[in-house]
């Protein structure tokens, strides 16, 4: 009689002609795209543009008084960072932080930035592992 101790098995057959990376375990993800990712049309610029004002409106009209200015001022950096020709990962997360830490009640409007499909199609122009950054920062 075999008596099998806790833990987790995990196994891996792969056959035929595989090529490429691949990678068996726990808590894995990975990302696969053939070819260059499509750029970003100025007209889908332009709807980022515009999710921007809206959001400055809301901001305006919601925040307390006595944060207003600084939360435009950490929407400014995040449209920034988002729009720049490399989007800065580091920036969207300290603003997102930012906003958990100081505007809990708006903090879901960042995420909402941070999941909207444009704003992945640009950061994917940036390479998968930006991608990977932009999901583990938008799931947090």
């Amino acid at each position: 009689m075999s008596q099998t101790t806790g833990g987790d098995h995990i196994s891996g057959t792969f056959t035929g002609n595989v090529t490429g990376q691949v990678a068996v375990g726990k808590n894995i993800s990975q990302t696969h795209q053939v070819g260059a990712p499509e750029p970003v049309t100025e007209a889908e610029r332009e709807q980022l543009r515009q999710l921007f004002v809206q959001l400055r409106a809301e901001l305006a009209a919601q925040a307390p008084p006595e944060q207003k200015a600084s939360a435009i001022e950490r929407l400014d950096e995040l449209e920034e960072a988002v729009q720049a020709e490399e989007p800065d990962l580091n920036t969207m997360e300290y603003v997102k932080r930012w906003f958990l830490k100081k505007l809990p009640t708006f903090a879901g409007l960042v995420t909402g930035v941070l999941v909207n499909p444009l704003v992945g199609k640009i950061v994917q122009s940036a390479g998968d592992s930006a991608v990977e950054h932009l999901d583990r920062l938008a799931k947090e």
